[in-house]
Protein backbone atom coordinates (compact mmCIF):
# COMPACT_ATOMS: atom_id res chain seq x y z
CA UNK A 1 0.00 0.00 0.00
CA UNK A 2 3.07 2.15 1.19
CA UNK A 3 4.64 1.63 -2.19
CA UNK A 4 0.97 2.48 -4.06
CA UNK A 5 1.31 5.55 -2.28
CA UNK A 6 4.38 6.63 -3.51
CA UNK A 7 4.04 6.10 -6.40
CA UNK A 8 1.06 8.19 -7.01
CA UNK A 9 2.75 10.98 -5.44
CA UNK A 10 5.66 10.58 -8.09
CA UNK A 11 2.97 11.42 -10.73
CA UNK A 12 1.86 15.26 -9.45
CA UNK A 13 4.45 18.23 -9.90
CA UNK A 14 7.23 18.42 -7.40
CA UNK A 15 6.64 21.18 -6.37
CA UNK A 16 3.02 20.11 -5.03
CA UNK A 17 4.73 17.22 -3.07
CA UNK A 18 7.48 19.66 -1.10
CA UNK A 19 4.20 22.18 0.07
CA UNK A 20 2.14 19.54 1.12
CA UNK A 21 5.63 18.32 3.14
CA UNK A 22 6.22 22.30 4.40
CA UNK A 23 2.71 22.31 5.36
CA UNK A 24 2.43 18.89 7.39
CA UNK A 25 5.79 19.26 9.02
CA UNK A 26 4.55 22.63 10.63
CA UNK A 27 1.70 20.77 11.85
CA UNK A 28 3.99 17.97 13.31
CA UNK A 29 6.26 20.22 14.83
CA UNK A 30 2.69 21.93 16.62
CA UNK A 31 1.59 18.79 17.50
CA UNK A 32 4.22 17.90 19.54
CA UNK A 33 4.63 21.26 21.12
CA UNK A 34 1.50 22.99 21.86
CA UNK A 35 -0.24 18.91 23.43
CA UNK A 36 1.15 20.03 26.89
CA UNK A 37 -1.00 22.58 27.00
CA UNK A 38 -4.55 20.55 27.50
CA UNK A 39 -2.46 17.45 28.50
CA UNK A 40 -1.48 19.53 31.85
CA UNK A 41 -5.37 19.60 32.49
CA UNK A 42 -6.14 16.20 32.60
CA UNK A 43 -2.82 15.28 34.09
CA UNK A 44 -3.05 17.62 37.38
CA UNK A 45 -6.21 17.34 39.92
CA UNK A 46 -7.82 21.19 38.83
CA UNK A 47 -8.26 21.56 42.78
CA UNK A 48 -5.74 23.13 44.72
CA UNK A 49 -6.38 24.20 48.42
CA UNK A 50 -3.57 27.02 47.98
CA UNK A 51 -3.90 28.13 44.32
CA UNK A 52 -6.94 26.92 42.36
CA UNK A 53 -10.22 28.69 42.02
CA UNK A 54 -13.39 27.21 41.00
CA UNK A 55 -14.26 29.03 37.56
CA UNK A 56 -15.87 32.66 37.43
CA UNK A 57 -18.51 31.12 35.02
CA UNK A 58 -19.59 28.25 36.80
CA UNK A 59 -19.50 24.55 35.62
CA UNK A 60 -21.24 22.17 33.78
CA UNK A 61 -23.68 20.07 36.13
CA UNK A 62 -21.85 16.87 35.74
CA UNK A 63 -18.80 18.78 37.16
CA UNK A 64 -20.46 19.71 39.82
CA UNK A 65 -21.51 16.03 40.97
CA UNK A 66 -17.38 14.99 41.78
CA UNK A 67 -16.81 18.44 43.47
CA UNK A 68 -17.41 19.93 46.81
CA UNK A 69 -16.50 23.61 46.65
CA UNK A 70 -16.01 25.67 49.45
CA UNK A 71 -16.18 29.65 48.88
CA UNK A 72 -13.57 31.57 50.97
CA UNK A 73 -14.46 34.52 53.08
CA UNK A 74 -12.18 36.65 51.68
CA UNK A 75 -13.02 36.92 48.05
CA UNK A 76 -15.36 33.88 47.63
CA UNK A 77 -13.53 32.40 44.64
CA UNK A 78 -10.74 30.15 46.59
CA UNK A 79 -11.72 26.73 46.81
CA UNK A 80 -11.33 23.26 48.18
CA UNK A 81 -12.44 20.53 46.32
CA UNK A 82 -12.39 16.79 45.93
CA UNK A 83 -9.98 15.97 43.45
CA UNK A 84 -11.24 15.12 39.75
CA UNK A 85 -10.53 11.34 38.23
CA UNK A 86 -7.65 11.39 36.09
CA UNK A 87 -7.96 9.17 33.01
CA UNK A 88 -5.05 6.65 32.64
CA UNK A 89 -4.87 5.62 36.47
CA UNK A 90 -1.95 8.69 37.83
CA UNK A 91 -2.42 12.25 39.05
CA UNK A 92 0.36 14.48 39.77
CA UNK A 93 0.16 17.29 42.46
CA UNK A 94 2.09 19.74 40.93
CA UNK A 95 1.64 23.36 41.54
CA UNK A 96 0.39 26.28 39.58
CA UNK A 97 4.65 27.26 39.10
CA UNK A 98 5.70 23.62 38.35
CA UNK A 99 2.72 23.49 35.56
CA UNK A 100 4.32 26.73 33.79
CA UNK A 101 7.98 25.30 34.33
CA UNK A 102 6.74 22.41 32.14
CA UNK A 103 5.30 24.35 29.59
CA UNK A 104 7.72 27.06 29.20
CA UNK A 105 11.15 24.43 29.42
CA UNK A 106 9.58 24.17 25.61
CA UNK A 107 11.01 27.24 24.92
CA UNK A 108 14.36 27.31 27.07
CA UNK A 109 16.42 26.49 24.02
CA UNK A 110 14.53 26.83 21.63
CA UNK A 111 15.25 30.51 20.76
CA UNK A 112 19.02 29.23 20.56
CA UNK A 113 18.32 26.53 18.10
CA UNK A 114 16.22 28.55 16.02
CA UNK A 115 19.38 31.24 16.01
CA UNK A 116 21.42 28.92 14.49
CA UNK A 117 18.77 26.57 12.86
CA UNK A 118 18.72 28.64 9.84
CA UNK A 119 23.03 28.76 9.38
CA UNK A 120 22.72 24.72 10.24
CA UNK A 121 20.08 24.09 7.08
CA UNK A 122 22.03 26.44 4.58
CA UNK A 123 25.28 24.78 5.43
CA UNK A 124 24.02 21.08 5.34
CA UNK A 125 20.59 21.10 3.99
CA UNK A 126 17.36 21.63 5.24
CA UNK A 127 15.95 17.72 4.36
CA UNK A 128 18.30 15.97 6.88
CA UNK A 129 17.91 18.98 9.71
CA UNK A 130 14.10 18.68 9.72
CA UNK A 131 14.85 14.75 9.01
CA UNK A 132 16.82 14.37 12.20
CA UNK A 133 15.28 16.60 14.79
CA UNK A 134 11.44 15.57 13.70
CA UNK A 135 12.72 11.98 14.66
CA UNK A 136 13.97 12.82 18.03
CA UNK A 137 11.08 15.47 18.88
CA UNK A 138 8.73 12.16 18.04
CA UNK A 139 10.90 9.75 20.52
CA UNK A 140 11.03 12.12 23.36
CA UNK A 141 7.21 12.82 23.15
CA UNK A 142 6.88 9.00 23.54
CA UNK A 143 9.12 9.52 26.79
CA UNK A 144 7.14 12.36 28.60
CA UNK A 145 4.45 9.74 30.54
CA UNK A 146 7.64 8.04 31.87
CA UNK A 147 9.25 10.91 32.51
CA UNK A 148 6.01 12.52 34.18
CA UNK A 149 5.46 9.76 36.37
CA UNK A 150 9.51 9.50 37.53
CA UNK A 151 8.98 13.27 38.53
CA UNK A 152 7.77 16.51 37.46
CA UNK A 153 12.01 17.80 37.18
CA UNK A 154 12.47 14.96 34.61
CA UNK A 155 9.29 15.80 32.10
CA UNK A 156 10.79 19.61 31.86
CA UNK A 157 13.65 18.21 30.84
CA UNK A 158 12.24 16.39 28.22
CA UNK A 159 10.39 19.67 27.41
CA UNK A 160 13.22 21.10 27.32
CA UNK A 161 14.99 18.84 25.10
CA UNK A 162 11.64 18.87 23.02
CA UNK A 163 12.50 22.06 22.40
CA UNK A 164 15.74 22.10 21.58
CA UNK A 165 15.15 19.84 18.04
CA UNK A 166 12.25 22.03 17.55
CA UNK A 167 13.90 25.45 17.25
CA UNK A 168 15.81 23.77 14.14
CA UNK A 169 12.91 23.07 11.96
CA UNK A 170 11.31 26.44 11.13
CA UNK A 171 14.16 28.41 9.85
CA UNK A 172 15.56 25.34 8.08
CA UNK A 173 12.01 25.15 6.16
CA UNK A 174 12.24 28.81 5.34
CA UNK A 175 15.59 27.68 3.49
CA UNK A 176 13.72 25.04 1.95
CA UNK A 177 11.32 28.26 0.67
CA UNK A 178 13.84 30.11 -0.30
CA UNK A 179 15.52 27.11 -2.74
CA UNK A 180 12.08 26.04 -4.36
CA UNK A 181 9.65 28.35 -4.61
CA UNK A 182 9.29 30.35 -7.89
CA UNK A 183 8.63 33.91 -6.93
CA UNK A 184 5.46 33.88 -8.51
CA UNK A 185 4.27 30.88 -5.78
CA UNK A 186 5.79 32.61 -2.89
CA UNK A 187 2.88 33.37 -1.48
CA UNK A 188 1.58 29.70 -1.62
CA UNK A 189 4.71 28.61 -0.21
CA UNK A 190 4.56 31.00 2.94
CA UNK A 191 0.85 29.75 3.27
CA UNK A 192 1.52 26.17 3.86
CA UNK A 193 3.46 27.83 7.38
CA UNK A 194 -0.37 28.05 8.41
CA UNK A 195 0.25 24.06 9.11
CA UNK A 196 1.12 24.99 12.60
CA UNK A 197 -2.25 26.20 12.51
CA UNK A 198 -3.98 23.44 11.65
CA UNK A 199 -1.63 20.99 13.61
CA UNK A 200 -3.14 22.62 16.96
CA UNK A 201 -6.14 22.29 15.71
CA UNK A 202 -6.56 19.08 15.18
CA UNK A 203 -4.45 18.00 18.18
CA UNK A 204 -6.55 20.29 20.37
CA UNK A 205 -10.03 18.56 18.95
CA UNK A 206 -8.63 15.29 19.42
CA UNK A 207 -6.88 15.17 22.36
CA UNK A 208 -9.54 15.88 25.04
CA UNK A 209 -11.42 12.97 23.70
CA UNK A 210 -8.47 11.05 23.27
CA UNK A 211 -7.84 10.90 26.78
CA UNK A 212 -11.28 10.74 28.31
CA UNK A 213 -11.53 7.26 26.23
CA UNK A 214 -7.95 6.00 27.10
CA UNK A 215 -5.72 8.07 28.91
CA UNK A 216 -3.76 11.01 29.11
CA UNK A 217 -0.38 9.17 28.16
CA UNK A 218 -2.36 8.19 24.85
CA UNK A 219 -2.18 12.09 24.06
CA UNK A 220 1.57 11.42 23.81
CA UNK A 221 1.95 7.99 22.19
CA UNK A 222 -0.55 8.90 19.05
CA UNK A 223 2.01 12.19 18.10
CA UNK A 224 5.18 10.43 18.93
CA UNK A 225 3.92 7.56 16.37
CA UNK A 226 2.30 9.70 13.23
CA UNK A 227 5.17 11.72 13.59
CA UNK A 228 7.42 8.54 13.12
CA UNK A 229 5.57 7.95 10.10
CA UNK A 230 5.76 11.10 8.45
CA UNK A 231 9.42 11.61 8.66
CA UNK A 232 9.37 8.26 6.28
CA UNK A 233 7.38 10.44 3.29
CA UNK A 234 9.61 13.21 4.49
CA UNK A 235 13.29 11.38 3.46
CA UNK A 236 10.95 10.15 0.05
CA UNK A 237 9.87 13.36 -0.90
CA UNK A 238 12.06 15.62 -0.17
CA UNK A 239 15.48 16.88 -1.25
CA UNK A 240 17.19 20.01 -0.49
CA UNK A 241 17.49 22.09 -3.96
CA UNK A 242 15.97 20.80 -7.57
CA UNK A 243 19.01 19.91 -8.51
CA UNK A 244 19.47 17.50 -6.03
CA UNK A 245 15.69 16.09 -5.98
CA UNK A 246 15.73 12.07 -8.09
CA UNK A 247 12.62 12.25 -9.80
CA UNK A 248 12.03 16.15 -10.77
CA UNK A 249 11.48 16.40 -14.74
CA UNK A 250 13.58 18.55 -16.44
CA UNK A 251 10.80 20.91 -17.41
CA UNK A 252 10.06 21.79 -13.81
CA UNK A 253 13.31 22.03 -12.70
CA UNK A 254 14.37 24.25 -15.46
CA UNK A 255 11.28 26.56 -14.78
CA UNK A 256 12.32 26.47 -10.67
CA UNK A 257 16.05 27.65 -11.41
CA UNK A 258 14.91 30.12 -14.44
CA UNK A 259 12.50 31.75 -11.75
CA UNK A 260 14.84 31.87 -8.97
CA UNK A 261 17.73 33.16 -10.80
CA UNK A 262 21.03 34.41 -9.16
CA UNK A 263 19.31 35.62 -5.51
CA UNK A 264 19.43 32.28 -3.57
CA UNK A 265 22.78 30.57 -4.01
CA UNK A 266 22.85 26.67 -2.31
CA UNK A 267 26.82 27.47 -1.38
CA UNK A 268 28.09 30.54 0.29
CA UNK A 269 30.05 32.09 3.56
CA UNK A 270 29.09 32.97 6.94
CA UNK A 271 25.94 35.48 6.64
CA UNK A 272 26.86 38.93 6.64
CA UNK A 273 26.10 39.48 10.70
CA UNK A 274 27.60 43.04 11.34
CA UNK A 275 25.21 44.19 8.43
CA UNK A 276 22.04 42.01 9.30
CA UNK A 277 22.36 43.38 13.13
CA UNK A 278 22.99 46.96 12.40
CA UNK A 279 19.82 46.72 9.48
CA UNK A 280 17.10 49.21 10.87
CA UNK A 281 14.49 47.27 8.40
CA UNK A 282 15.63 43.98 9.41
CA UNK A 283 15.19 45.06 13.30
CA UNK A 284 11.93 46.35 12.86
CA UNK A 285 10.89 42.88 11.07
CA UNK A 286 12.28 41.00 13.90
CA UNK A 287 10.18 43.24 16.69
CA UNK A 288 7.12 42.63 14.43
CA UNK A 289 7.62 39.13 14.60
CA UNK A 290 8.01 39.28 18.32
CA UNK A 291 4.62 40.51 18.67
CA UNK A 292 3.24 38.32 17.08
CA UNK A 293 4.95 35.13 18.42
CA UNK A 294 3.73 36.89 21.80
CA UNK A 295 -0.45 36.71 20.21
CA UNK A 296 0.23 33.38 19.05
CA UNK A 297 2.28 31.58 22.18
CA UNK A 298 -0.21 33.20 24.42
CA UNK A 299 -2.92 31.32 22.74
CA UNK A 300 -1.24 28.51 22.42
CA UNK A 301 0.30 27.72 26.30
CA UNK A 302 -2.54 29.75 28.64
CA UNK A 303 -6.06 29.20 26.32
CA UNK A 304 -6.80 25.86 27.19
CA UNK A 305 -6.23 27.06 31.08
CA UNK A 306 -8.15 30.17 30.38
CA UNK A 307 -11.08 28.51 28.61
CA UNK A 308 -11.36 25.77 31.28
CA UNK A 309 -10.64 27.27 34.75
CA UNK A 310 -12.52 30.91 33.39
CA UNK A 311 -15.31 30.10 31.11
CA UNK A 312 -15.90 27.06 32.64
CA UNK A 313 -16.21 24.32 29.96
CA UNK A 314 -15.26 20.89 30.26
CA UNK A 315 -11.98 19.09 29.57
CA UNK A 316 -13.24 17.23 26.52
CA UNK A 317 -14.76 20.74 24.97
CA UNK A 318 -11.72 22.95 26.17
CA UNK A 319 -10.02 20.93 23.46
CA UNK A 320 -12.36 22.24 20.62
CA UNK A 321 -13.01 25.45 21.80
CA UNK A 322 -9.35 26.46 22.20
CA UNK A 323 -8.62 24.63 18.72
CA UNK A 324 -11.45 27.68 17.41
CA UNK A 325 -9.13 30.82 16.88
CA UNK A 326 -6.28 28.08 15.35
CA UNK A 327 -8.82 27.58 13.01
CA UNK A 328 -10.23 30.66 12.41
CA UNK A 329 -6.20 32.17 11.83
CA UNK A 330 -5.86 29.04 9.09
CA UNK A 331 -8.90 30.22 6.66
CA UNK A 332 -8.32 34.02 7.35
CA UNK A 333 -4.36 33.32 6.33
CA UNK A 334 -5.90 32.40 3.15
CA UNK A 335 -8.31 34.73 2.26
CA UNK A 336 -5.76 37.59 3.41
CA UNK A 337 -3.30 36.14 1.11
CA UNK A 338 -5.19 35.63 -1.48
CA UNK A 339 -5.90 39.26 -1.30
CA UNK A 340 -2.27 40.42 -0.92
CA UNK A 341 -1.13 38.47 -4.18
CA UNK A 342 -4.45 40.47 -5.96
CA UNK A 343 -3.08 43.48 -4.62
CA UNK A 344 0.21 42.96 -5.65
CA UNK A 345 -0.43 41.65 -8.44
CA UNK A 346 -2.59 44.49 -9.99
CA UNK A 347 -0.08 46.76 -8.99
CA UNK A 348 -2.49 48.52 -6.22
CA UNK A 349 0.61 49.00 -3.42
CA UNK A 350 4.00 48.41 -3.14
CA UNK A 351 5.48 45.44 -1.27
CA UNK A 352 6.54 47.82 1.68
CA UNK A 353 2.95 49.11 2.05
CA UNK A 354 1.29 45.98 1.70
CA UNK A 355 3.14 44.61 4.85
CA UNK A 356 3.14 47.95 6.77
CA UNK A 357 -1.09 48.19 5.93
CA UNK A 358 -1.84 44.66 6.72
CA UNK A 359 -0.12 45.32 10.35
CA UNK A 360 -3.04 46.03 11.18
CA UNK A 361 -5.01 43.54 10.67
CA UNK A 362 -2.54 41.00 11.75
CA UNK A 363 -1.40 42.87 14.81
CA UNK A 364 -3.16 45.93 16.12
CA UNK A 365 -6.94 44.35 15.34
CA UNK A 366 -6.27 41.68 17.19
CA UNK A 367 -4.21 43.52 19.98
CA UNK A 368 -8.01 45.47 20.65
CA UNK A 369 -10.06 42.45 20.31
CA UNK A 370 -7.91 40.87 22.99
CA UNK A 371 -8.76 44.09 25.23
CA UNK A 372 -12.34 43.66 24.70
CA UNK A 373 -12.29 40.50 25.65
CA UNK A 374 -11.72 40.58 29.71
CA UNK A 375 -14.91 42.85 30.03
CA UNK A 376 -17.12 40.32 28.56
CA UNK A 377 -18.34 38.96 31.91
CA UNK A 378 -19.59 35.42 31.53
CA UNK A 379 -20.92 35.42 28.05
CA UNK A 380 -18.99 32.68 27.30
CA UNK A 381 -20.35 32.88 23.35
CA UNK A 382 -18.97 36.33 22.95
CA UNK A 383 -15.36 35.97 24.92
CA UNK A 384 -14.96 32.75 22.63
CA UNK A 385 -16.26 34.82 19.60
CA UNK A 386 -13.72 37.34 20.45
CA UNK A 387 -10.43 35.47 21.34
CA UNK A 388 -11.27 33.57 17.75
CA UNK A 389 -11.30 36.40 15.94
CA UNK A 390 -8.23 37.67 17.62
CA UNK A 391 -6.20 34.84 16.14
CA UNK A 392 -7.87 34.68 13.10
CA UNK A 393 -6.96 38.26 12.20
CA UNK A 394 -3.56 37.28 13.05
CA UNK A 395 -3.81 35.02 10.02
CA UNK A 396 -3.17 38.23 8.32
CA UNK A 397 0.30 37.68 9.05
CA UNK A 398 1.55 36.05 5.91
CA UNK A 399 0.99 39.17 4.21
CA UNK A 400 3.36 40.80 7.35
CA UNK A 401 6.22 39.27 9.17
CA UNK A 402 5.90 35.74 8.14
CA UNK A 403 7.08 37.34 4.40
CA UNK A 404 9.48 40.33 5.10
CA UNK A 405 12.52 38.29 5.75
CA UNK A 406 12.18 36.82 2.47
CA UNK A 407 11.87 40.82 0.95
CA UNK A 408 14.89 41.91 3.02
CA UNK A 409 17.01 38.74 1.80
CA UNK A 410 16.38 35.86 0.06
CA UNK A 411 19.80 34.78 0.18
CA UNK A 412 19.97 34.30 4.12
CA UNK A 413 16.22 34.05 4.82
CA UNK A 414 16.45 30.95 7.09
CA UNK A 415 19.23 32.75 9.05
CA UNK A 416 16.65 36.48 9.34
CA UNK A 417 13.99 33.98 10.46
CA UNK A 418 16.41 32.20 12.80
CA UNK A 419 17.43 35.58 14.22
CA UNK A 420 13.75 36.46 14.57
CA UNK A 421 12.59 33.64 15.88
CA UNK A 422 15.66 33.47 18.66
CA UNK A 423 14.49 36.99 20.21
CA UNK A 424 10.55 36.08 19.53
CA UNK A 425 10.73 32.85 20.91
CA UNK A 426 11.21 33.74 24.20
CA UNK A 427 7.58 35.11 24.66
CA UNK A 428 6.65 30.96 25.11
CA UNK A 429 8.39 30.67 28.37
CA UNK A 430 7.33 34.61 29.57
CA UNK A 431 3.59 34.02 28.87
CA UNK A 432 3.26 31.58 31.38
CA UNK A 433 4.90 33.03 34.13
CA UNK A 434 3.22 36.26 33.27
CA UNK A 435 0.08 34.15 33.48
CA UNK A 436 1.02 32.28 36.57
CA UNK A 437 1.85 35.11 38.49
CA UNK A 438 -1.06 37.42 37.48
CA UNK A 439 -3.31 34.01 38.59
CA UNK A 440 -1.81 32.51 41.44
CA UNK A 441 -4.88 33.43 43.60
CA UNK A 442 -7.71 32.54 41.36
CA UNK A 443 -9.23 32.62 38.03
CA UNK A 444 -11.68 35.67 37.66
CA UNK A 445 -11.37 38.21 35.17
CA UNK A 446 -10.06 40.34 37.81
CA UNK A 447 -6.87 38.25 37.99
CA UNK A 448 -6.78 37.58 33.77
CA UNK A 449 -7.15 41.26 32.93
CA UNK A 450 -3.61 42.07 33.49
CA UNK A 451 -2.68 39.16 31.00
CA UNK A 452 -4.38 40.20 28.05
CA UNK A 453 -3.22 43.67 28.82
CA UNK A 454 0.00 42.66 28.56
CA UNK A 455 -1.05 40.74 25.19
CA UNK A 456 -2.67 43.75 23.72
CA UNK A 457 0.44 46.18 24.50
CA UNK A 458 2.93 44.00 23.14
CA UNK A 459 0.40 43.49 19.87
CA UNK A 460 -0.09 47.07 19.28
CA UNK A 461 3.30 48.43 20.10
CA UNK A 462 5.32 46.02 17.89
CA UNK A 463 2.95 47.11 14.60
CA UNK A 464 3.60 50.52 15.27
CA UNK A 465 7.02 50.40 15.07
CA UNK A 466 7.13 48.15 12.42
CA UNK A 467 4.92 50.68 10.36
CA UNK A 468 7.28 53.47 11.43
CA UNK A 469 10.68 51.62 10.36
CA UNK A 470 9.91 49.17 8.41
CA UNK A 471 10.79 48.01 4.58
CA UNK A 472 10.17 45.24 1.85
CA UNK A 473 13.43 46.38 0.34
CA UNK A 474 15.65 44.20 -1.06
CA UNK A 475 19.20 45.00 1.12
CA UNK A 476 22.33 44.71 -0.50
CA UNK A 477 23.86 42.44 1.77
CA UNK A 478 21.78 39.84 0.66
CA UNK A 479 24.28 39.04 -1.96
CA UNK A 480 27.66 37.81 -1.58
CA UNK A 481 30.39 40.32 -1.85
CA UNK A 482 31.52 40.70 -5.40
CA UNK A 483 28.35 39.25 -7.11
CA UNK A 484 26.12 41.35 -9.00
CA UNK A 485 22.69 42.79 -8.11
CA UNK A 486 20.36 41.75 -11.33
CA UNK A 487 17.78 43.84 -11.59
CA UNK A 488 16.18 41.30 -13.67
CA UNK A 489 16.29 38.93 -11.17
CA UNK A 490 14.65 41.35 -8.50
CA UNK A 491 11.82 41.45 -10.92
CA UNK A 492 11.78 38.35 -11.40
CA UNK A 493 11.36 37.54 -7.68
CA UNK A 494 8.31 40.19 -8.36
CA UNK A 495 9.72 42.92 -5.90
CA UNK A 496 9.39 45.72 -8.26
CA UNK A 497 12.52 47.49 -7.89
CA UNK A 498 14.08 49.58 -10.33
CA UNK A 499 17.70 49.07 -9.91
CA UNK A 500 20.63 49.17 -12.30
CA UNK A 501 23.11 46.56 -12.10
CA UNK A 502 25.95 46.83 -9.72
CA UNK A 503 28.20 45.08 -8.27
CA UNK A 504 28.28 44.53 -4.36
CA UNK A 505 31.64 45.89 -2.53
CA UNK A 506 32.95 45.86 0.98
CA UNK A 507 30.98 48.21 2.94
CA UNK A 508 28.00 49.00 0.34
CA UNK A 509 25.57 47.97 2.48
CA UNK A 510 22.80 50.27 1.11
CA UNK A 511 19.45 48.90 0.73
CA UNK A 512 17.88 48.51 -2.79
CA UNK A 513 15.46 51.36 -3.12
CA UNK A 514 11.69 50.63 -4.21
CA UNK A 515 10.39 52.20 -6.93
CA UNK A 516 6.97 51.21 -7.65
CA UNK A 517 5.21 50.49 -11.14
CA UNK A 518 8.48 50.18 -12.85
CA UNK A 519 8.88 47.01 -13.55
CA UNK A 520 10.96 45.98 -16.63
CA UNK A 521 10.84 43.44 -19.37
Amino acid sequence: MAVIVLKFLDLVPVRFNLWVMLLTSCWVVYMLRVNMSLNLIAMVPQTRNNSSSQSTCGSTPESNEVQNYTASPSNGTNVTEAPRQVPGGASFDWSSEQQALILGAYFWCYPVTSLVGGMAAERWGPRYVVLITSFASAVLTMLSPPAAKLHYIALVVTRFLLGFAGGFIYPSLHVLVARWAPPAEKGKFVSAMMGGTLGTVVTWSLTGPLMDKFGWASAFHVPGVLTLIWCGFWWYLVADTPEDHPRITEAEKKYILEALGDNVKKSKGLPPFKEIVTSIPFLAMVVLHYGNLWGLYFIMTVGPKFVSSVLGFELSAAGVISALPYLARMFLATVFGFIGDCILSRKLMTTTTIRKFFSLFSHIIPGVLLVMLVYTGCSTGLSVSLITLSMGFNGAATLTNLQNHQDLAPNYAGTLYGIANFVGSTAGFFTPMITAYFTKNGNSFEQWRPVFFVGASVYIVSAIFFILFGTANIQLWNFPKGDKADSKDLHRNGDLKDISNATIKNGDTKEIKETPLSVTA
